[in-house]
């Protein structure tokens, strides 16, 4: 008996372990595939910006005016001057390659994400880049002339002022981007509403401080007067309760699905 029991037993290991290896055998090609899958999608991402890059740094002549507004900028070295046409070359690409990557990236993470997840990002991928664009313009037409107006006034006062292509495409960068990234305020709360990380209560509990948050990064955007700090944290609030609304429907719809799928059972 106690043979007998000792060969099940080596029997029943033996199939566990064949079990195992099965399943790392068929786990290994998933995970190569995933490689492979991500690695496409890099790929790609990679060709479309070096496209777009090729395009706009082939074509500065025709979009350089817009970006210096006709400042007199001044360069150091004869590096700056690459330094200038590669960083704005890059922003431009990147901005006009954001659609094709936000897509490929959409690709790769599609797999991984729940039905929920998966809708809101096919649904609402479209409004994020309208609403990044949208920043982006608030930024370059309004807090960028503003800035930079009464930044070189005040300088001007007691300095001679120069300033150079390398810090200008700075300063361009640091208010127009950042802009573009908070007016994607709502869409993120509504993301964070629909995987249920986020709630109406906690949006209305933190209101206040999350209106002193935005008031500092106007602050660190704008020049150091009301007028301009007020144009950019107006908008910002105003986006801020609208992400409130936004989440209160998103929770109204939830919980009327609720309902309904309890009244069916």
């Amino acid at each position: 008996m106690a043979e007998e029991k000792e060969v099940v037993e080596n029997a029943n290991a033996n199939a566990k372990s064949s079990q195992q290896e099965e399943s790392q055998a068929e786990s290994e090609p998933s995970l190569i595939e995933h490689l492979s899958d991500l690695k496409k999608q890099l790929i790609k991402a990679v060709i479309v910006f070096v496209v777009f890059f090729i395009a706009v740094f082939s074509t500065i002549n025709y979009w350089f005016p817009y970006v210096t507004r006709g400042h007199q900028l001044i360069v150091l070295s004869p590096l700056e001057v690459v330094s200038f046409y590669m960083s704005i070359s890059a922003a431009l690409a990147f901005g006009l390659s954001l659609p094709f990557l936000s897509h490929f990236i959409w690709k790769f993470v599609k797999p991984g994400l729940t039905e929920q997840e998966s809708r809101f990002f096919s649904l609402y991928s479209p409004v994020m880049f309208l609403l990044f664009v949208i920043g982006l313009a608030f930024g370059y037409f309004i807090v960028n002339p503003l800035s930079y107006n009464f930044l070189t006034t005040l300088g001007a006062i007691n300095f001679d002022v120069m300033i150079s292509a390398h810090e200008y495409a700075r300063f361009l960068l640091f208010t127009t981007m950042p802009i573009g990234l908070m007016f994607e305020l709502p869409m993120v709360a509504m993301f964070l509403a629909s995987i249920g990380l986020l709630t109406v209560d906690t949006l209305k509990k933190v209101r206040k401080w999350s209106y002193v948050a935005l008031a500092v990064l106007s602050a660190l955007i704008t020049p150091p007067d009301f007028i301009s700090q007020l144009i950019v944290l107006i908008p910002m609030i105003l986006l801020y309760e609208a992400s409130i609304r936004l989440v209160a429907r998103i929770e109204k719809r939830a919980s009327l699905r609720d309902e309904e799928e309890t009244i069916s059972e």
